[in-house]
């Protein structure tokens, strides 16, 4: 297309839709503080401090729990809610971030639906793999607590 071409493509345009122009042309002015005005956006969330060596362990603790809470409460033991209570504890005095809670709690959660999925009733081997859990829950919190104390 040639530049007289063209140019006569634009004017035809115009001069075809006068209203557009005129409708521009009378559109009032918007203040600039208005055109500038923007929701708030929320502030950056702050940087997370480096995982404690112990994360691991810790999140390997988290499903444990979220197991034994879940196998627990299947088979009606008398202590079912401790499981929860001890991971409100753990998330109180380990979870110092919104990112480090939401791991601690993904954790649990894993282990917890981990078992839901093949564990219906309780059984034999329903007990069995709680009692199997507790022991190596309860020898990865000797084992963290002689490491790092607490």
């Amino acid at each position: 297309m040639t530049k007289s071409a063209l140019a006569a493509l634009v004017l035809a345009t115009l001069a075809a839709s006068p209203e557009v122009l005129l409708a521009q042309a009378r559109r009032p002015a918007q203040p600039q503080q208005q055109q500038q005005q923007r929701p708030a956006e929320p502030p950056p969330a702050e940087p997370e401090s480096p995982a404690p060596p112990y994360e691991p362990q810790l999140l390997q603790l988290a499903e444990i729990i979220g197991s034994l809470s879940y196998l627990r409460t299947l088979c009606e033991t008398r202590e079912a809610q401790d499981w929860r209570d001890r991971m409100a504890t753990l998330l109180e005095s380990e979870g110092r971030s919104p990112q480090r809670r939401e791991r601690l709690a993904s954790a649990y959660n894993r282990g917890y639906r981990a078992y839901s999925a093949t564990h219906r009733t309780c059984s034999d081997g329903t007990q069995e793999a709680s009692a199997r859990l507790a022991q190596e829950g309860e020898k990865l919190a000797k084992a963290l607590a002689g490491r790092f104390g607490g």
